[in-house]
């Protein structure tokens, strides 16, 4: 079954746009960015922009907070049939409309790409992308040969830099 993923979260001012692959089950049947309790993408931004509490806030909240300190979020692929939560099992993907996205964020400093399909997908949709496209250790329970400390240390590393 075609499944639809989820709408993109940005303002005018991003200067950091990061990039999943399509919503998990999890996510899709909450509707919400980064459901599964397991995946690490909520304490990663929350060291990120040093806001501790951010994985506690109510979801709308921690949408908003994202917002605040100019980060967007989105994901590659739009529609695809994805049996499991995998990126290996995701068929049939339609891609998202990234370039005019990432043409409605002027700020824009750079794009952080979660896990290896974000990133080669974003790498098609913007082939003269003029900020940097930074591919991240995945955020997913799945991507178990590094630690939760390995990928924060990573993240922090290669975009803490562009936030400064």
């Amino acid at each position: 079954m075609l499944s639809q993923g989820l709408a993109p979260v940005w303002r005018a001012d991003a200067e950091l746009l990061l990039l999943g692959s399509f919503p998990g089950q999890a996510s899709l049947a909450a509707a919400q960015y980064y459901a599964h309790p397991r995946n690490s993408f909520w304490p990663l931004v929350a060291a990120l922009i040093q806001q501790p509490d951010l994985p506690q806030l109510p979801y709308a909240e921690r949408l908003e907070t994202l917002k605040q300190h100019r980060v967007a979020l989105w994901d590659v692929v739009d529609r695809c049939v994805r049996p499991g939560s995998l990126d290996s099992d995701i068929r049939e993907a339609t891609p998202t409309q990234l370039a005019d996205l990432v043409a409605r964020l002027p700020h824009l400093r750079a794009i952080g790409c979660n896990g290896g399909l974000a990133h080669r997908q974003a790498r098609a949709a913007l082939p003269a992308c003029q900020v940097p496209l930074i591919a991240l250790p995945s955020s997913s329970p799945a991507m178990a040969s590094l630690s939760f400390a390995a990928k924060r240390e990573r993240w922090l590393a290669l975009l803490a830099p562009l936030r400064s």
